[in-house]
């Protein structure tokens, strides 16, 4: 399989620079123009269009799909990283309103997230399970998924099979990630981060 992993074009959440992973803006303008530049110069022969559930990425992929044509198909494998009690806030914000999780460098555990939010492994056995139906539905075809940022590391992740850079890596808004036959790799411990 051909993977194309587009994010989603920018909210006002990303403009702030705030967590954003349940919450469910709409794109600025500058997302749908990113959305429509992508449209722009999207490679030929795409057999499925795959979208997290998220507004921000059905509304990309709604742009997109504007010159693809096809059936939109929504995979909640693919929605965003839940972060629990730091959802809507700034770095800054959170490390002032929760200095105890702050100091752990929760968002970056393995096995435990912020307060009521995903850790990073069940997030990555999420998209793990997601990639691995894409993979038995269209072995051979050529996909464009819309999701988000933190899911594009952990596909990237799974990809090179090594997550030593997971944390420095980053997919801006309304950028996109080709991975050429592409085949998910075994579930990482945290031996690997």
């Amino acid at each position: 399989m051909h993977l194309h992993v587009v994010r989603h074009g920018e909210t006002w959440a990303n403009a702030e620079q705030r967590y954003l992973g349940a919450l469910d803006p709409e794109l600025t303008e500058r997302g749908r123009e990113q959305a429509f530049s992508l449209s722009q110069n999207l490679p030929a022969g795409i057999d499925a269009l795959i979208v997290s559930p998220r507004l921000r990425a059905q509304q990309t992929a709604q742009i997109l799909n504007q010159a693809l044509n096809l059936e939109l198909v929504t995979m909640d494998s693919f929605r965003e990283r839940y972060v629990g009690v730091f959802e809507g806030l700034t770095q800054a914000e959170a490390k002032a309103q929760y200095p105890q999780l702050w100091a752990q460098n929760i968002t970056r555990q393995w096995a435990v997230g912020p307060t009521g939010g995903e850790s990073i492994a069940e997030v990555v056995a999420r998209v793990h399970q997601g990639l691995a139906e894409l993979v038995a539905r269209y072995p051979s075809g050529t996909v464009l998924l819309v999701a988000h940022g933190f899911v594009a590391k952990v596909i990237r992740g799974l990809a090179l099979g090594d997550f030593a850079d997971f944390y420095d890596w980053q997919l801006e808004n309304g950028d996109r990630l080709l991975l050429e036959n592409f085949y998910p790799m075994a579930l990482p411990t945290s031996a690997l981060l």
